[in-house]
Formats: structure tokens, sequence, C-alpha cells
């Protein structure tokens, strides 16, 4: 490096913008362990204050992906696509779409990941399967999408390793929430899979990361941006995370819900409603596009009514069984919770609003999530919600269900999870879930 570490950190510090050898040589050496973290925290909190250049972005893309191994593909005749989701709560998608768009012919290497913050993570509920294994070497979980079109694993040591490291460090200097940084930790190891097409589930709310729509739709621009300049394709879509997605958030009552999603169940409502139809009709949705990258249908519409006939038939259904029993997973043993509780409306009115991020704390006490990397996640903790937003509710009826397997957190989420729901004596109005599509 021409420069010092000093003055790096100055000249981001004052808002320069650094050359692109620079900034790739900087942080492929603090992925080695040449730069320190008193050093590198620094330079995060500029770059959260002061930003990158588009050009700063791209450099910073580039050198997370070639701290590491890049997959590739050189025999795979099928068009390879994954999704990525934000996160909320009872953000369950990618266990329907994956199996759908891998049995409708394409192929998903489906890198994901754990908890992060009030919001589920993929990996946690699919290790609630009894047996189910995230941790694949490589060769492995590629031998898989070969065989099945589909394999999911988590972030391996050999993936962006300087991405996993800034991340580390990201999360305990409190520069997680700089848009840029987001954007190319997302990126680089979507980029590193070696696929070809990408569909982005950018959610806003109040159980997203970005509380706004103009933030979200912003982000996802973002990481359009980035994935246009690696020559991927890439369709983003902005969706509403200000009330929970389906009827159940929590690890193994996630997965019951797929479960049922799959084999064609419904669930009615005090109101006759299907609680599973958002989950169902946004897997659907983010499965077409992920299958309309591939040209391979022709059109949206062709692509969406292909994805619904996967799922309607069973083929999906039947391709999650093969993941699960190729990784590891027994579905007959799938657990349920020990201890239950209701948590009852205390108004009589109209559910006008959901404070999701406080919920998703609360079913992180129950045990649903890790306070600490070192905490064991509960499987079978979670919470049911009765109710929408805009459902016509009485005081005394079931607001939601609590369930866990330790009685004690139950009784502490139970005092403070109803002060997490507002009402009024008018429904609020109605918003369609999938706000934006951009491409």
């Amino acid at each position: 490096m021409n420069l010092l570490p000093t003055q790096i950190i100055r000249l981001k510090r004052d808002g320069k913008v650094l050359p692109a050898p620079v900034l790739r040589q900087w942080i492929q050496e603090y992925g080695k362990g040449h730069i320190p973290d008193y050093q590198m925290s620094a330079f995060l909190m500029a770059v959260c204050l002061r930003g990158f250049s588009s050009e700063e972005l791209h450099a910073s893309v580039e050198a997370m992906i070639e701290s590491g191994v890049t997959l590739h593909w050189p025999k795979h005749p099928r068009f390879l696509v994954d999704k990525h989701s934000t996160g909320g709560i009872g953000d369950k998608t990618s266990l329907i779409l994956g199996p759908i768009v891998a049995a409708a012919g394409l192929s998903v290497p489906m890198m994901s990941g754990r908890g992060l913050g009030h919001t589920g993570g993929t990996l946690d509920k699919l290790e609630s399967i009894p047996g189910f294994q995230t941790r694949l070497e490589l060769p492995s979980f590629q031998e898989q999408v070969e065989k099945l079109n589909i394999a999911f694993i988590g972030q391996t040591e050999e993936i962006c390793p300087a991405d996993r490291k800034l991340y580390s460090l990201r999360d305990v200097t409190g520069t997680v929430e700089s848009m840029n940084l987001i954007s190319g930790s997302i990126m680089s190891k979507k980029i590193a899979e070696g696929i070809q097409g990408l569909v982005l589930d950018v959610k806003f709310g109040t159980g997203a990361f970005f509380k706004t729509l103009e933030e979200s739709a912003e982000l996802a621009r973002q990481l359009m941006a980035i994935g246009h300049q690696f020559g991927k394709k890439v369709v983003a879509l902005v969706t509403d995370m200000n009330q929970p997605l389906g009827r159940f958030a929590g690890n193994a009552l996630e997965v019951h819900e797929c479960i049922d999603i799959l084999t064609g169940q419904v669930h009615r409502n005090s109101h006759q409603e299907d609680s599973y139809a958002d989950t169902r009709e946004l897997s659907i949705q983010l499965a077409a596009q992920m299958m309309n990258l591939s040209g391979r249908w022709g059109n949206l519409a062709a692509a969406e009514q292909e994805a619904r006939h996967v799922l309607n038939s069973g083929q999906a259904y039947n391709k999650f069984v093969e993941i699960c029993r190729a990784q590891g997973g027994d579905l007959t043993r799938l657990p349920r919770p020990r201890h239950s509780r209701i948590v009852p409306v205390t108004v009589d009115g109209f559910i006008t609003g959901f404070d999701l991020e406080a919920i998703g704390y609360l079913n992180v006490q129950l045990g649903a999530g890790r306070v600490q990397l070192t905490d064991v996640i509960d499987p079978t903790a979670g919470i049911e919600f009765h109710h929408k937003l805009g459902h016509a509710v009485r005081r005394g009826e079931p607001l939601m269900t609590l369930y866990a397997a330790d009685e004690k957190r139950l009784h502490q989420v139970a005092e403070k999870v109803g002060a997490c729901v507002s009402y009024g004596q008018q429904a609020p109005p109605k918003f369609s879930l999938i706000r934006k599509v951009m491409s």
C-alpha cells in the first residue's frame, strides 16, 4: 500500500474518494490480519458517516470476493439463481420458493444466514429439523446442487472471509446500519456463489432493518447496481414488513407452516381468512421472478403459472423431502412445543399496528434466537399470530399464542408482548404486500 493506514482513514473521514487499488488492498490486508481492528473500526465509522462512491463500492465488493473462493460451475447446464431477503418476522419463503424453483428445473445454490438481531435466519429454521446439516463442504454442496438442483448451506470459511471478518467487527462497533456496507456484504457473498441470476426481497417497515419504503428502495437500487456491474441478472421486490409474514414466527413453527403450504393445507383464522395466504403468495411471486430471469418460460405470467403448478401438484413438497433426506433431516421428528400461553386482546377495536422489532426481540427472549453467539436456540420457541392489520377484535379473544420449552420465559414475554400491538376505532388503510418491483 502506498498510503499509510492513518492516511486512508483520514481521506475517508474527510469524504475523499479512495483509488480502487488502494481500497482493494486495504480490505484484503485486513482479511489477512495485517490491519488491526482499531484502525479498521475507525475506517468503517468513516464510511458510515461519509459513504462510498459507486467506484469505491464496486472495489470493496471485488476485494471481499477475491479474499476467498468463487464457485465455478463449468459443466452445469441449468440456470443458476438464488434469492436474498433482508429479513423480517416470519420470513420463511426460502423453504418454499427454493423447492419450487428446483422442481421446475433451475438450480438454486442457496447460501443462507442465521438470525440477525430481531429477525430469524433460514439456517436456524432448517436446523430445527432433527439431523439437518447446513455445514457442508463446498464440493458436497456443489455435488448436491448438480444432483437435486438445490442445497442449503451457510457461509463457509472459504467464501468471502474478509466480509465475514468485517461483519463481525461492524456488529460490535456501531457500523451495521451503513447502506453501502450492507449492500457490499450481501452482494459479495451472492456473486461468489457463481450464480447467473438473483432475486432480492428488500423489506421495509417496523420489522425490517430499514423502516421506510424510500430507504428500502434505495438499498434495492444499490444491490441491483452491484449485481449488474458483475454481469448478473437482478430483480428486486420491495415488500411490506409492518406485520408478521404468515401465521408463525419461530424456527420449527415456521417449518410446520412451510410444510402445510407445500402440502396444500390452509388454516382459517377467526375471520375465515387463510393465515398462510401471504407466505404462500410471496413465495410464489419470488419463485416466479427467479424462474423468469432464466428466460425459459418467456414471460413472468408463464413463469408464475408454472410456479403455482409445481406447488399445487406436490412437486415442490417432494423436492423439499429430497433436500431433507440428502442433508440428514428427519421431518417425522420435527419438534413441537412443550408449553404455550395465550396473550389476549386488551381492547375492543381494530388492530392498527405491530411493533415488529420489539416482538422480534421478545421472540429471541423466548428462545427462538440468540443474544450471544454461544446461546443455544430452542427450536420449538415462537409466536402464533391470530390477527392481521385491520382486523376487528374484541377484548379477551386470543391475540397471540406463545410457545417455548422454558415456562419461565413464556411468562416473562407474555407480560410484555401485548403492548407491542396498537389498536384504534377505525381500520387502517390496506396496502399490498409487494410495493415495488424493480428490474
